[in-house]
């Protein structure tokens, strides 16, 4: 092909391109015009790398009160929920879509899952979904887009992506695959709260800022105040933008084939008895130290012998934290549930 031939080919895709997003665009906006957009549901999508701090960010808005009438799905990459069971106890509906990625693997059952919500007898307000920290948001925001019961009942008010401040670094250094998840997730989002300012040096906050915007210059950046955030800045806010999407990834609405970081396994242990806690934390701290490089997530709840509170501990590559949790109910199954997510772990040397 001549180079004639291959500017007027690029021009032509070019063209084509930009017909399609601005064919979309004009689509969507009607779909989601004054009139129609009263009467949906707003959604909003809570994002951010394993560890990032979602499920603290999640019980601080039920915590608030605007969750009202609210239901919130809680999708776990492995077969256990720990985050669920973190959940504040209130009376809005906590829905689990576990043992995948809401991205890839169980994306249809999220279809399901909110397409059920809409059907029900239950008056809903709004509809927050917590995703796995795995997920890439852009097939979850495609979801709402072009299915056509979530995009007539539905519309999404903000992807709020929750970054860690001591690790977003690293995540972002990470090539071992072709996709940064982390990257993505900072891509797609109306929303960044930095998380964990007071484990960070001073000043962290600003190179954070200086990060993000370099990815995401649209996005706004908050931060919370001595760990609490203003969580009516995240809700109702109108904060989603198609054309930012469609700028990031332009074959957002095409039917593509999402590929995941097969990679990445978890392993959950799950016992129903009371363990010993000072022979599991010399053994966790041990396991961690030899496996902190390829250890990206740990969580769990324990039931140790002769305590009458749960114990929850979590973890990023070789950092460990852990507290009691709620008391144990009289009638509640005292099982300790631990999930490790990872590249290359032994789940053997773990079960």
């Amino acid at each position: 092909m001549t180079l004639f031939g291959r500017i007027c080919t690029f021009t032509e895709v070019a063209i084509t391109l930009t017909t399609k997003l601005a064919f979309a665009t004009k689509w969507y906006n009607k779909a989601q015009g004054p009139i129609g957009m009263s009467q949906k549901i707003p959604v909003t999508i809570l994002t951010g790398f394993l560890g990032s701090g979602k499920t603290t960010l999640l019980n601080q808005l039920l915590e608030s009160g605007l969750m009202a009438d609210s239901a919130v799905i809680v999708n776990e990459f492995g077969a256990i929920s720990i985050d669920a069971e973190l959940v504040v106890g209130v009376d809005e509906e906590i829905l689990q879509i576990n043992n995948g990625c809401i991205c890839c693997t169980v994306r249809t059952d999220l279809v399901t899952t909110i397409t059920n919500l809409l059907s029900g007898t239950k008056p809903i307000r709004r509809i927050l979904i917590e995703t796995t920290g795995l997920a890439d948001p852009a097939p979850i925001i495609q979801s709402f887009i072009v299915d056509e019961v979530l995009s007539t009942k539905t519309m999404l008010d903000a992807v709020v992506t929750v970054v860690d401040a001591t690790h977003i670094d690293r995540w972002l250094a990470d090539q071992s695959t072709g996709e940064n998840i982390a990257a993505e997730q900072i891509a797609f989002a109306d929303i960044v709260v930095v998380s964990k300012l007071d484990l960070a040096e001073e000043g962290r906050l600003a190179k954070c800022e200086a990060t993000i915007r370099a990815i995401n210059p649209m996005a706004r950046v908050l931060a919370p105040i001595e760990g609490r955030l203003n969580v009516a800045s995240i809700v109702d806010v109108k904060a989603f933008d198609l054309k930012n999407c469609l700028a990031i990834e332009p074959l957002l609405l095409s039917d593509l084939e999402h590929e995941h970081d097969t990679s990445v396994i978890s392993v959950e242990v799950r016992e129903e008895r009371s363990v010993d806690g000072p022979r599991f934390f010399k053994w966790l701290n041990a396991f961690v130290q030899q496996n902190g490089d390829r250890l990206l997530r740990c969580k769990g709840i324990l039931s140790l012998t002769g305590e009458a509170r749960r114990w929850v501990f979590h973890g990023v590559h070789m950092t460990l934290e852990g507290r009691p949790g709620r008391p144990w109910a009289g009638s509640e199954p005292r099982i300790s549930a631990i999930v490790f997510i990872g590249r290359g772990l032994d789940a053997v040397q773990i079960s």
